[in-house]
């Protein structure tokens, strides 16, 4: 099912459409390179189930399985190098947020001649050359399968932040629900909780408007009404398809009205190597705090979540879905210090005015994770 969203990436969703990975690539180039994760791709079968499908179309294959849980410019750089060396024209990028922002990452750099360290943090112009990219999400909750960022960590200035612009677009995105199937509950978890974020935040933020409003309430009444079921273990492919729909949404919504503050403080860890928190569980611990603040800036537009959630406030709505679905509360309960929260604030970047909070001072941003520590 091709699905017209208010991005240029062409979508095509629904179950089995996994298998047309090699006649999509085929029309974007003839040499791909496959950007994936280290482990969770090849057990479930993906891996080996996509070189199929490109090979079948006569697309050649050069596989790079070596992306983390948080990916660095060391990791985007050993892609990039092998996709010069070996003459790849088109990126598939299979797996997670983490392996399509990777994917990403490579689109962008391999065609610059030089490091991604370069692009971390930065707005790219139009027209930047890029390599066409065709994501393929397993898990529903980053939506980077329609996005025009990547979050990249540069492991030399121990700096965690966007590569952003519409060269970023995946020219193509296949979403098949049925990818999720295999989701351990705990990442199941993690993945609902972002795109429940990018709804949250497509109601609130100041660049807010209807149309991402009306995609913000969907998304939320789908994760609502599917989530429950998912982390009982009794997905059925209605399930796994809300909960498709629901990260897809939020991930046009990211790309079309941006994200609030959570986001940039979750980012913003990534500035204290030994803390590796990932992206979901590091939103459910800010987002309590955050909605104490915030809450009360826009008060119709929470309390309309909250009774998509079936809640009487926002603060209990959301603690009960963090209860349910066993989702981390403290930072200190993840190997954070409390010496570590100043570092944190200084590695926070990006817009930080797009929140109902408007442009926030330092003091606020470390109160922000002081109570979540």
């Amino acid at each position: 099912m091709e699905i017209d969203l208010a991005v240029p990436t062409r979508v095509d969703f629904g179950q089995g459409v996994f298998d047309r990975a090699g006649s999509h690539t085929r029309t974007l180039g003839g040499h791909a390179l496959l950007v994936t994760g280290r482990r969770a791709a090849r057990a479930h079968g993906y891996l080996d189930r996509m070189v199929a499908s490109l090979e079948s179309a006569g697309v050649r294959v050069t596989v790079h399985d070596r992306i983390s849980a948080n990916p660095t410019s060391d990791e985007v750089d050993e892609a990039v190098a092998l996709a010069r060396s070996r003459g790849c024209d088109v990126v598939v990028g299979l797996g997670g947020g983490s392996a399509l922002d990777a994917a990403k990452g490579v689109c962008v750099t391999a065609p610059s001649g030089g490091t991604v360290r370069d692009l971390i943090g930065t707005t790219l112009a139009p027209g930047t050359p890029a390599l066409p990219l065709l994501a393929v999400p397993t898990t529903a909750g980053s939506g980077s399968e329609v996005t025009k960022g990547a979050i990249v960590t540069d492991t030399k200035r121990c700096f965690r932040a966007g590569i952003r612009g519409d060269a970023l677009f995946p020219r193509i995105a296949i979403v098949d629900p049925d990818l999720i199937a295999s989701l351990p509950r705990p990442l199941l978890a993690e993945s609902a909780f972002d795109a429940f974020a990018h709804a949250v935040e497509g109601c609130v933020a100041a660049r807010a408007d209807a149309a991402s409003k009306a995609r913000a309430h969907r998304a939320i009444a789908l994760i609502a009404e599917h989530l429950p079921a998912a982390l009982r273990g009794e997905a059925s492919p209605e399930t796994r398809a809300g909960l498709s729909e629901a990260a897809l949404l939020g991930g046009v919504n990211v790309a079309n009205v941006s994200t609030c503050l959570p986001h940039r403080l979750q980012q913003a860890m990534g500035s204290v190597p030994r803390v590796d928190i990932s992206h979901g569980a590091g939103l459910a611990i800010l987002y309590p705090s955050w909605l104490r603040h915030t809450a009360p800036l826009a008060p119709e537009a929470f309390a309309e979540v909250a009774a998509l959630l079936g809640g009487t406030t926002i603060h209990e709505a959301v603690g009960r879905l963090l209860a349910s679905a066993g989702l981390p509360l403290r930072l200190r309960d993840h190997g954070v210090d409390k010496d570590d929260l100043s570092r944190f604030v200084e590695g926070v970047t990006g817009n930080l005015d797009n929140d109902p909070a408007g442009q926030v001072t330092r003091d606020h941003l470390y109160t922000l994770y002081a109570e979540s520590f």
